[in-house]
């Protein structure tokens, strides 16, 4: 499987997963990343582990009681009884207390947000990875895209050269 929903690929016996936001290096400057564990019910950890999560739109709300993760969508597993299942609920997200003050900090006033970026397994165990991160401009964007073309071009052309 590819695209927004990730890759889980076999090595021996042992399987691992391993989600991307695409968006989020698009639409922000990721300036510094930390690991988060997430709290989830069973149905949705075996949802996540099939990479049936999509952190597309979601974001990281921080409180005083702790952090959130907000909007992100888990689909119901199929086994699962999902009567009252809300695919888009807030999660909490498992960070020490000096970490979330650190983070409450950094974000004070700087117009600076939390974004998922990654969701994968470490250890058996499904981990989240966040950034602290800093918005685009639209000009800023369009200027990624044209890299992203020029550098698409020249290797198109180097692999034409070769052959």
């Amino acid at each position: 499987m590819t695209g927004n929903r990730g890759k889980v690929m076999r090595k021996g016996k042992k399987s691992f997963m391993k989600v991307f936001n695409r968006r989020a290096k698009y639409d922000y400057y990721l300036l510094e990343k930390f690991e988060a564990g997430i709290v989830l019910t069973g149905a949705e950890v075996k949802s996540v582990r099939e990479n049936k999560i999509k952190l597309a739109e979601s974001f990281v709300r921080l409180r005083e009681d702790g952090a959130y993760l907000v909007n992100a969508h888990i689909s119901p597993y199929r086994y699962a009884r999902n009567q009252s299942y809300q695919p888009t609920r807030s999660r909490r997200l498992l960070l020490h207390k000096k970490q979330i003050l650190s983070l409450m900090k950094k974000m004070e006033g700087r117009g600076l947000a939390l974004v998922p970026y990654s969701c994968y397994l470490k250890r058996n165990k499904i981990k989240l990875g966040i950034a602290l991160a800093r918005g685009k401009k639209k000009w800023d964007k369009r200027e990624a895209v044209k890299k992203r073309d020029l550098k698409r071009e020249a290797e198109r052309e180097l692999r034409a050269y070769e052959s």
